[in-house]
């Protein structure tokens, strides 16, 4: 390898190499993940098979569905006018919305949970989960609803006999409820105990805060059951909440109910009830203006028939006692025509007195159902259709405040348009009042000209034409609200709803949940994303030095070489392993030298690093035999005077040494050592003295390496930790080459400033970093013995013993 210099620049690469060196970051990266396979692998079995338990065991939900046709309500005449004027008098009906606010109202739920009666639900015990039974249940539980009961826990009955049962508390998270209260329910003071295990079918349970009683349907000796009791107000609030109501789209007025259950039969039943219930409002709404038109006229008729039974009495009373039963001609004339005017002012007297109720009743604000106009006889299009706009704004009122507050869109765009209505009614009806009361006292003045003629007739005629029409005026009275009576009966029993059903709740054949496929995905994914991220995270918070590319870049001079993993218990591998892969990274290393320096006589190399532990005394031993194999007269000097190693390594005793020379007259060459092998010696650190800084900055230290340097052809220091001490900053100036060795899985990544530190701050020149112990296969091209850019790797050609790529890596090479 050609190592880089601090000065080369990289100024002058082309776009095509910047996008190689993505390339390379991203195989980097993935190798990075790759050493974890098994893991990955492992956590993806476990994740799907997690989703598959999840979907074995998971109750299914099933999706039960019906449609409803919703009849667009049309403008009557007169009110298309104001609506189409954009005076804002009367405001269209969102009648969509309308209806969906009704089906989704929590007392139309209410009313459909109490016609279910489902307060109580029974569930059956399985080997791995308990699933709720419906429609065949084995057991009937009967409550009191007016007397307080506990409500969502669930109770336990274990069937011993035919006529007895084991009575138990599966689910003790009871709230109690109050009838006197229930929409607020309350946590027991304390956990609700039995007094009593066994009971007999039909006996009344009675315990602090629950009265029913469990009756036997089809409970065999052995069955195991769960209930809970559960209050109408909570029932309808869940369904309530869970029912979706929308149009198929937006231009159709056909709105579909759905609803998601574990049981298919129930939520059939429930959005049938729903509908049922819906229809029924519908018609009892619309029923309500017959039956308040048969009200009115009924109250009418009392008051009429006691007249007309009077009139009746009198005119038959006078026809006896006088002999007289016919009118003569020309009175049965003057008869014929009063009789018509008197019609007339009865007919006009009746509307005068619907419209000054009808006025009153804008007047007050009433709240109340009022009678349609054409019911009494009036046939003003414009009228009518202004009532029937406020009954429907009213109803409309009622519905939306039992659902949204005052201050919602929907209830102050009613408030307006019911308070236009209101105005524009009072207008008009305030305009018809006048005007039937003109035509009542034209009535009477025409009534008043026809009684003179009456007068000119015989006493006896004129009584009986008297009596005859005070009888006539009360039958044609009564006659006419008996028809009108007749009317509304017959509309109040024709009515129909207007809206209908399309389509009977359905549920569908396959459940909407668990989504198995979807399930299975997901634990896969997350099989794949716990590691991963488990990985990045580990790699994040680690403080160690493992990818040789990364260190690179956080030092400021030239990764020169790499060590791999001495995976054998020989502390020198270059002289005993010869054809280790070891041993061919210290040759790469010798190589490299050549490069680093123009010396090419003798040669000084030194060695250092931040901390103890990093290797420098193996890499220092190892390089010294690279060179004696040479044939290089090599010296390895150990200057570590506080931690000596050198000596375990060679078996030597590290009885004399540098510190013997240093602090004694002792010539160098008396404490040199041979080590067994040819051209290489050995200086041990010797005895550990107390002052080794003061001893390796004496002048004398100078001297001495400058008569070995004359001695040896290659010379090595085996410095101590320059990060610990500080007399190896002074021996930099003694080499000719300095190397600072790093540790991969140990060194911290942190050290790499004190290398920065001594090129930037010190003036160190000439060192160079090396990364020792390579075991972690953390890049493309960068793990010892597996990549082709450090050392010879797979395809070594029979330099040193090869080793086999694991199956992954050698296809991602081919690739």
């Amino acid at each position: 390898m050609y190592p880089n210099t601090p000065n080369s620049s990289n100024s002058g690469q082309n776009p095509f190499m910047v996008q190689q060196e993505d390339e390379i970051d991203l195989k980097v990266l993935l190798f990075n993940y790759l050493q974890y396979w098994l893991l990955i692998l492992a956590c993806m079995i476990v994740g799907v098979l997690a989703a598959f338990l999840f979907n074995r065991y998971a109750t299914n939900i099933y999706k039960v569905e019906s449609t409803v046709l919703v009849v667009d309500d049309k403008p009557s005449l007169g009110t298309d006018l104001f609506e189409s004027s954009g005076l804002g008098m009367l405001q269209g009906k969102s009648n969509i919305e309308n209806e969906i606010g009704i089906l989704k109202s929590f007392s139309l739920a209410e009313e459909a949970v109490s016609e279910l009666n489902l307060n109580v639900q029974y569930f059956k015990e399985g080997l791995f989960s308990t699933t709720q039974i419906y429609d065949k249940v084995p057991i009937l539980v009967s409550v009191d609803w007016k007397k307080i009961q506990l409500v969502g826990g669930r109770f336990k009955i274990e069937v011993i006999s035919e006529d007895t049962f084991e009575f138990s508390i599966a689910d003790n998270e009871f709230k109690i409820y109050n009838p006197a209260d229930p929409y607020y329910k309350l946590l027991p003071e304390e956990e609700v105990t039995l007094k009593k295990s066994v009971y007999e079918f039909g006996q009344e349970i009675v315990g602090p805060d629950f009265t029913f009683k469990v009756n036997k349907i089809s409970a065999l000796p052995g069955d195991i059951l769960q209930f809970n009791l559960v209050d109408t107000p909570t029932l309808a609030l869940k369904y309530k909440n869970e029912l979706t109501v929308g149009a198929i789209n937006k231009q159709a007025s056909i709105l579909t109910l759905g609803l998601e259950t574990p049981v298919r039969r129930l939520g059939e039943d429930y959005i049938n009830k729903i509908m049922e219930m819906y229809l029924k409002r519908e018609l009892t709404e619309k029923n309500k203006a017959s039956e308040n038109t048969v009200r009115f006229i009924e109250e009418q008729l009392s008051g009429i028939s006691d007249s007309l039974r009077l009139s009746e009495n009198n005119l038959q009373k006078y026809r006896t006692e006088n002999k007289v039963f016919n009118l003569s001609e020309e009175g049965a004339v003057i008869f014929e025509r009063l009789q018509e005017l008197e019609k007339q002012l009865s007919q006009s007297e009746l509307n005068l007195k619907y419209y000054e109720t009808l006025r009153d009743y804008v007047a007050n604000n009433a709240a109340g159902d009022i009678v349609a106009p054409s019911i009494v006889g009036i046939t003003d299009p414009l009228l009518n259709s202004l009532v029937q706009s406020l009954s429907e704004a009213q109803a409309e009122r009622i519905r939306l405040t039992s659902n949204f507050t005052d201050q919602a869109p929907a209830v102050r765009e009613n408030a307006t348009r019911l308070e236009n209505t209101k105005k524009v009614l009072q207008e008009n009806v305030n305009s018809a009042i006048s005007n039937t009361r003109n035509v009542v006292a034209d009535l009477k003045n025409q009534i008043r000209m026809s009684d003179r003629d009456v007068n000119s007739l015989p006493e006896t005629e004129r009584k009986l034409l008297g009596y005859t029409r005070q009888f006539s005026i009360n039958e044609n009275i009564y006659i006419y609200l008996l028809q009108k009576k007749a009317e509304a009966e017959i509309t109040r029993a024709a009515n129909l709803p207007k809206n209908s059903i399309l389509d009977f709740a359905k549920a569908g054949q396959l459940p909407v949940a668990p989504k198995r496929s979807l399930n299975l995905l997901i634990g896969l994914i997350l099989g794949l994303i716990v590691p991963i991220g488990f990985i990045t995270v580990k790699d994040f918070l680690n403080t160690k030095i493992e990818d040789p590319k990364e260190l690179e870049k956080q030092i400021k001079v030239p990764l020169i070489g790499m060590i791999g993993r001495n995976n054998a218990a020989d502390a020198i591998p270059v002289l005993n392993n010869p054809r280790s892969a070891v041993t061919e990274s210290f040759r790469s290393l010798r190589a490299d030298m050549s490069y680093l320096s123009s010396q090419r006589g003798n040669l000084t190399i030194l060695f250092t690093s931040s901390i103890s532990g990093e290797g420098k005394t193996f890499v220092s031993i190892n390089v010294a035999s690279v060179y004696a194999l040479m044939g290089k007269r090599t010296l390895l000097i150990g200057l570590d005077l506080r931690k000596p190693k050198i000596a375990e390594d060679f078996n030597l005793p590290n009885d004399v040494g540098m510190s013997t020379c240093l602090s004694s007259d002792t010539p160098w060459q008396d404490v040199v050592k041979a080590t067994g092998h040819k051209d290489m010696d050995v200086i041990l650190s010797g005895p550990i003295p107390p002052n080794p800084a003061e001893l390796l900055l004496q002048d004398k230290f100078g001297e001495i390496v400058k008569e070995i340097k004359q001695a040896y052809d290659v010379v090595i220091f085996d410095c101590p930790p320059v990060g610990l001490v500080s007399e190896t900053k002074e021996l930099f100036a003694f080499a000719d080459i300095s190397f600072f060795v790093f540790r991969q899985g140990y060194s911290m990544k942190g050290n790499t400033q004190i290398l920065n530190n001594l090129v930037e701050k010190g003036g160190v020149s000439k060192i160079y970093g090396i990364l020792n112990d390579v075991h972690i296969d953390k890049g493309y091209g960068y793990g010892y013995g597996y990549g082709y850019g450090y050392g010879y790797g797979n395809n070594s050609y029979g330099y040193h013993e090869e080793v086999q790529l694991p199956w992954w890596k050698r296809a991602l090479r081919k690739s």
